[in-house]
Formats: structure tokens, sequence, C-alpha cells
């Protein structure tokens, strides 16, 4: 079983890294949000621990974007506030289970293999714009019949595409919920990725289901073959 434990404080995730070792799990441990974040989508794992207090993106931002880019994987997060609102925001944003620090070793091995063999929780149903349809649970994307075969990345950048269909986005709001908000590089990389989706979910199909709103952003709209 893998795990991604993402925490700050670098002796208690040591602990916690020998700890579960010893309990027979695959641990890789991230020290901030950014590094927790992209862990999380490039990589599979049974089961996240996620501290809330992170820097550069705190915990509540990481598992948001998580969910937001359709990486479902059990989360579990760590905190060292104990109070009803911080456990409710946790849970709204798609964490599913809370141990506020310090917390037993026991407990939190304890929890972990509960959350892994409940799986991952429950998903949005299969999103659909036209032909297209996206399977969140399964990671699969479908032109009608036909499978089509995508990164990491172009599932993440579709799933945000078809959770705002109709919708002109821009390529900031893209960049930081597709990639993240500190990301510097050149923000043409949306450009670059737009173009690799077209050549799989439109080009091959003979259709326009992205569109570019000059000045604005892009627009998924609903196509279908012929």
């Amino acid at each position: 079983m893998r795990i991604l434990l993402i925490e700050d404080e670098r002796p208690l995730a040591e602990v916690v890294r020998r700890g579960l070792s010893r309990e027979g799990f695959v641990v890789d441990v991230v020290h901030d949000g950014e590094d927790g974040l992209w862990a999380a989508t490039e990589s599979t794992y049974d089961a996240v621990v996620l501290d809330i207090m992170l820097p550069k993106l705190d915990g509540y931002q990481v598992v948001r974007r998580l969910r937001d880019a359709g990486v479902w994987t059990p989360t579990l997060m760590l905190t060292a506030v104990d109070g009803e609102h911080d456990q409710a925001e946790a849970f709204n944003l798609g964490a599913d289970d809370y141990l506020t620090k310090p917390f037993s070793f026991v407990v939190l091995v304890a929890r972990l293999r509960a959350l892994i063999r409940r799986g991952a929780p429950e998903r949005p149903v299969v999103m659909r714009a036209g032909t297209l349809s996206l399977d969140p649970v399964r990671r699969r994307a479908h032109r009608g019949d036909v499978e089509i075969s995508l990164t990491a990345k172009e599932f993440a950048l579709l799933t945000f595409l078809m959770k705002h269909v109709g919708d002109v986005v821009t390529k900031t709001a893209i960049l930081e919920s597709v990639w993240d908000p500190a990301y510097d590089g050149d923000v043409n990389i949306v450009e670059v990725y737009i173009g690799y989706l077209r050549r799989k979910i439109d080009v091959p199909f003979s259709v326009t289901s992205i569109e570019t709103v000059r000045g604005a952003g892009y627009r998924l709209v609903e196509a279908g073959a012929g």
C-alpha cells in the first residue's frame, strides 16, 4: 500500500514515515503543498496523509485542487487546530477523515487501513459534453464509443473544461486549477496543452469542441461526430 505524506514538520514526518514503513506501507514524503499537489496528481497512491498548515499551499487548497482535477485518492487531514469549523471545512472540500495533533500512531494506522478498505470516496457521475464523456471514477475519456488515451495533465485539463461547459475560462483560471497558483513558467503552456487535447478529442472525430475566444480564453462546447 502506497501512501503520500505531506507534512512540513520534518521530524514528525520522519517518525510517521518510519512507523508506517514498519507497518508495511510504502511512504513518499513531501514537505510543502505545491510538491504535495504535484505528487498526488502525477502518481497513484492508496491514500494521502495531508497536514493543513503547510507552506506554499495549505492543506485545504491542496485537497480542493485535487478534487477539482478529478483526483479522488482517499485523504486524511492532520491539524494542530481542534475545532468543528476546521473539520467541516476539510470535509466540505473533499477530505475523507481528520486527525488532530498530537495523535496516536495506532489510531492513524487504523484510520488509514479503514480508508483504504473503503476505497476512494463517492465521485461525480460521468460528465458529458455532446458525444464527449469523462469518467472521474475510472479516469477514462471517450468520444462516443471510442476511448481516448490522455496523460494525467491532459485529463486534469479536460476535467476542468468539462466542469465549465459553455463558459469562457481564462488561461489564468486554468493555470490556477490545473497547475497551481505559484506556477511561474510560460503561460503559453496552457495553449500547448489545449493543442494536445484538440488533437486527441476533436481532430480525429472532425469536430470542434474546444473553442478559442480571442482575448478571453477557451470554451468547451457540446459537439458530436457528424
